[in-house]
C-alpha cells in the first residue's frame, strides 16, 4: 500500500515515542511506501507565537530566550534519541544552522518593528523543520533511509494569502507526485513538514492551526495514497469528549461529511480543510493512536458500510463563545440587511459560527468566539447602530451544543427527542439551528450546561452503545 501517515506534536515530543515511531515506520516500510508528515512537537508553535508576540512588545531578550528554549528542548530530544553517533553529530549540525538561521530571522524583524503576515508564517515555520529533523535522523537510526523535506521541499506550492494559504493543486500534484515517486525508488522514507507549503515566488506560507492534517491528505492526494492515517493521542473520533461523558465510546466509521462536521464542531484533532483533497480521490482516511496501535481508530470513508449508520453519531461541544442578537424595525422587508451585517463582520475579520434569523425579519441572531466580541459589537455598532440596527443584545460565555450524524436525515422526532431531554435537566436553550442537510442540529447554552447538556444527550440516544 501507499500511506501517508501523519503524526500529531505530542506523538514525537518524547524520545520514547520518537524511537518507537522510528521502529514502526521501519516495520511498515517493510510492505508499505509511506510518507510521514510531522507537526511540530508540543509547545514549540507556541513558543514561535509568543516570540513573534515579544518582537511586537520590542523585547529582544524575551524573543532570543524563547528561541534558546526551542533550541535548548530539541537538542536534548537530539542526544537522547539518535544512538549512532555520526547520525547524531550530523542532526545536531543541521539543528544549529536552523537556530542560526531563527535568530537571524528575529534580529531582522526587531530591526524592521514589525511582524507582518508573511514574516510571521516564515518564523512559526521553524516548528515543522526542527522535528521532521528529528524523526528522519531517528528513522535513519532505526536503520531505514529517510530524509527530511518541508512543504516547501516535496513541492505543495500555495497562494500568497499568509496564514491562511490554499494549495494550487494542479502544480502541487505535478511536483509532490514527482518528487514522492523519486524517493519509493531510492526506497527512501521522506518525512514531510505539514503546515506549510511555498508560494509561487518562494515564501513560505503556512495552512493556519492544525494544518499538518491538510498537508497529508494534500499529499496523499497527490501521490494517489491508499490510506491515510492521522496519529495523535486519542484512539480517534469519539461519541462526545470523554473528558466530560465518561462512557464515551469510539466511533469504529464515519462518513467524510459526518467528518466534517465533527471537525468544524470542536473534533480539535482534524483541520476543518482537511478532507477536500479525499473528496474527488475517495481515499479512506484512520484517525488512530499513535500510542496505543493496536486501536484501528476511527475509519472515515465516502459510504460507511449500512451497520454503521446510526440516526446520532456524536454530540459535540464548542465552548466559550458570544451571542449577538441584533434587532430592527427596518431591517424587516429590506432586502441585503444580512449582506450588509456579515460585510461588516467579515471586514473585521470576524468568523461567524453560527446564525439564526426569524422569520419575522426583525432579528438575527449570532454566534462567533469569546475573543471576537468586542471588535463584533464594536464594528456593527460604527458602522449600522441607527441606520439598520436599533438594538444590540449580548449574552457572552456560552456554548455551541452539536448533535451530528447522517442518519438524522428524515428521522421523524429526533429534534423532540433532544430538546425533551433537555428540558427534563431545567436547561434553557438561546438557540437553535438546523441545516436542510439535516446531517447537524445545533443550540446555545449557557458554557455552565454544557455538561449536563452534553451528557443528557449522550444518554437520550444510548451513544454508548453505538457500533
Amino acid at each position: 500500500m501507499r500511506l501517508v501517515i501523519k503524526y500529531g506534536g505530542t506523538s514525537i515530543s518524547a524520545t520514547k515515542d520518537i524511537q518507537a515511531i522510528a521502529k514502526q515506520i521501519n516495520s511498515l516500510s517493510k510492505k508499505h511506501q509511506i510518507v510521514v508528515v510531522c507537526s511540530a512537537t508540543s509547545g514549540t508553535t507556541d513558543d514561535l507565537i509568543e516570540i513573534s508576540e515579544s518582537i511586537k512588545k520590542e523585547n529582544k531578550s524575551k524573543a532570543e530566550q524563547l528561541a534558546s528554549k526551542i533550541t535548548n528542548r530539541h537538542k536534548q530530544l537530539a542526544k537522547q534519541s539518535i544512538k549512532k553517533s555520526d547520525l547524531q553529530k550530523k542532526l545536531l549540525r543541521k539543528l544549529d544552522e536552523d537556530f542560526s538561521e531563527l535568530l537571524a530571522l528575529i534580529d531582522g524583524m526587531v530591526l524592521l518593528g514589525e511582524v507582518t503576515a508573511r514574516s510571521m508564517d516564515y518564523l512559526i515555520s521553524f516548528g515543522e523543520r526542527l522535528s521532521i529533523k528529528l524523526i528522519s535522523a531517528a528513522i535513519n537510526d532505526s536503520g531505514k533511509k529517510s530524509i527530511p523535506l518541508t512543504g516547501k521541499e516535496v513541492g505543495i506550492i500555495t497562494d500568497s494569502n499568509f496564514g491562511e494559504s490554499k494549495p494550487l493543486m494542479d502544480t502541487t500534484r505535478l511536483r509532490v507526485s514527482k518528487t514522492v515517486d523519486d524517493l519509493f525508488s531510492k526506497k527512501t522514507v521522506p518525512v514531510v513538514g505539514g503546515f506549510a507549503g511555498a508560494d509561487q515566488h518562494g515564501h513560505v506560507t503556512t495552512f493556519g492551526r492544525g494544518g499538518s492534517d491538510y498537508s497529508a491528505t494534500t499529499i496523499g492526494s497527490c501521490m494517489k495514497a491508499d490510506e491515510i492515517w492521522l496519529m495523535s493521542d486519542v484512539d480517534g473520533l469519539m461519541t462526545a469528549d470523554p473528558k466530560i461523558v465518561k462512557n464515551a465510546k469510539l466511533l469504529k466509521e464515519v462518513s467524510y461529511i459526518e467528518a466534517v462536521e465533527m471537525a468544524m464542531f470542536g473534533a480539535k484533532q482534524i483541520h476543518p480543510r482537511t478532507f477536500e483533497p479525499l473528496l474527488s480521490k475517495k481515499i479512506p482516511m484512520k484517525i488512530r493512536n499513535s500510542f496505543n496501535v493496536k486501536n484501528e481508530g476511527t475509519l472515515v470513508t465516502v459510504s460507511p458500510s449500512a451497520s454503521v449508520k446510526n440516526t446520532v453519531k456524536c454530540v459535540s461541544n464548542v465552548q466559550n463563545n458570544g451571542l449577538i442578537d441584533i434587532r430592527g424595525g427596518s431591517m424587516v422587508g429590506t432586502p441585503g440587511t444580512a449582506a450588509k451585517i456579515f460585510e461588516t463582520l467579515a471586514k473585521s475579520g470576524i468568523n461567524v459560527m453560527m446564525i439564526s434569523q426569524n422569520p419575522s425579519e426583525s432579528s438575527i441572531t449570532i454566534v462567533v468566539k469569546n475573543t471576537d466580541l468586542d471588535k463584533a459589537v464594536s464594528a456593527l455598532e460604527m458602522e449600522l447602530l441607527g441606520k439598520i440596527i436599533k438594538k444590540l443584545e449580548i449574552t457572552t460565555n456560552v456554548a455551541i451544543i452539536a448533535l451530528i450524524g447522517s442518519g438524522m436525515r428524515g428521522t421523524v422526532g429526533v429534534a423532540s427527542r433532544v430538546f425533551g431531554a433537555i428540558e427534563k435537566n431545567k436547561i434553557n436553550v438561546s438557540m437553535i439551528t438546523q441545516g436542510s442537510s439535516e446531517l447537524n442540529l445545533a443550540f446555545v447554552v449557557k458554557n455552565s450546561d454544557t455538561s449536563a447538556a452534553v451528557r443528557a444527550l449522550h444518554d437520550a440516544f444510548e451513544l454508548d452503545k453505538i457500533n
